[in-house]
């Protein structure tokens, strides 16, 4: 999918939070654009968009890179990418009773509504925005796990409505086991990124750690009339979604030597897409919020968005895209640890009609890294984002 899937019918304005509810074959959510490979499928009365409709079971990974020297930076670790994140109950209770800002007036967005990035009041026609986002090995190739973490870091200033500026890199590794080559993979992969992002990798930190991680402290401005929250939905609003879920059920199975080259390739280009589409939309006022999907999963940022908002919503499930190994992947089990813990920490505010499939439900809280922009915007607004959505992916 490269494009925009609309996955909400409406957004409802409520006092309570617990109606999020997909939608078994729900004929008012639209697939707005898919890939070639994506052809909707009919699966336990369920449309699905970026579905593979093979019955073949994942192959063998091709293994390592060469350029790792044979070492499967995956199992240097204990997880990796965005199912790293401390589960959003254990955050919340780490964070009770701390106070981590003061109140000032010029700072625009805090911790508050758990929006992508902070953002402080430079003069009344400029705000910086300050982000930053690492984790360990999500792939074995250093390089293409350089420019995923990169990526990732990045999209956290573009779902603000900003335009990157500058990158310091934050580096881990176990120099005892990893060769210098290898590590300074990892750096030139996240330099790439940053190159494409059109912003310098200015220097960073580096410490030995026993287990590699990687990522960018990310520097971006924007008018502050163009920043866009996670908490500024209005009843009404139609959600769109920019990439597929299942980024970590495929990474889980290249990690068990379950994911195919082409699977591979296909969650590869999905993590180091960059969301630049979020600077374009941010100038539209009828997109009215805007966050990304990582690590708490669809489910879990969409509640966020209607926490901060006060509305509830309804996900057709049905329309939500999938990366093409993903169904089949998650009814097979191979799902990473945080989808339990997500469910787990915001399962109690999330009704699922009767019908919905496990796996499906697992997919709405699979760990996204690098995951797409969710959009709220005014109906009005579909057709041309979805026109801008088009011409990013050229």
């Amino acid at each position: 999918m490269r494009g925009l899937a609309s996955i909400w019918t409406r957004s409802i304005a409520c006092q309570q939070y617990r109606v999020l509810t997909p939608l078994a074959a729900s004929e008012t959510a639209r697939a707005l654009c898919r890939t070639p490979q994506s052809r909707p499928s009919r699966h336990h009365g369920l449309r699905l968009g970026a579905m593979s409709t093979s019955s073949q079971q994942p192959a063998t990974s091709s293994g390592p890179d060469a350029s790792s020297g044979g070492i499967r930076l995956t199992q240097l670790s204990h997880g990796g990418g965005c199912g790293c994140k401390i589960a959003p109950a254990k955050l919340q209770e780490i964070l009770r009773g701390v106070q981590l800002d003061f109140g000032s007036p010029d700072l625009l967005v805090g911790a508050s509504t758990s929006d992508d990035a902070a953002v402080y009041r430079l003069t009344p026609d400029l705000a910086l925005i300050l982000t930053t986002d690492f984790f360990m090995p999500i792939v074995d190739d250093p390089r293409d796990f350089g420019r995923v973490a990169a990526a990732n870091a990045i999209s956290d200033v573009y779902a603000m409505g900003g335009r990157p500026v500058l990158a310091l890199s934050v580096l881990g590794a176990p120099v005892s086991v990893l060769p210098a080559e290898v590590i300074g993979a990892v750096l030139e992969g996240g330099a790439e990124t940053c190159r494409r992002a059109g912003i310098p990798l200015a220097g960073g930190h580096s410490i030995d750690t026993p287990e590699p991680l990687f990522g960018l402290v990310v520097a971006g401005v924007a008018p502050p009339h163009h920043i866009r929250r996670n908490s500024t939905a209005r009843a009404g609003d139609v959600l769109l979604l920019s990439k597929p879920l299942g980024v970590g059920a495929c990474t889980t199975a290249l990690k068990k030597g379950r994911l195919d080259r082409q699977g591979y390739e296909e969650v590869l280009a999905t993590m180091t897409r960059l969301n630049t589409l979020g600077l374009r939309v941010a100038t539209d006022p009828r997109v009215h919020a805007m966050t990304d999907v990582t690590g708490f999963g669809l489910l879990g940022h969409l509640l966020e968005v209607c926490r901060g908002s006060g509305l509830a919503g309804r996900l057709a499930g049905g329309a939500v895209p999938l990366l093409g190994p993903a169904a089949e992947l998650a009814r097979a089990g191979v799902l990473p640890g945080a989808v339990k813990r997500n469910w787990e920490s915001y399962g109690g505010s999330v009704r699922l009609q009767p019908g919905v499939q496990p796996w499906l439900r697992d997919l709405l809280c699979d760990p996204q890294t690098s995951g797409g922009l969710l959009l709220a915007a005014e109906e009005s607004a579909v057709a041309d984002l979805q026109r801008l959505a088009e011409e990013e992916a050229r």
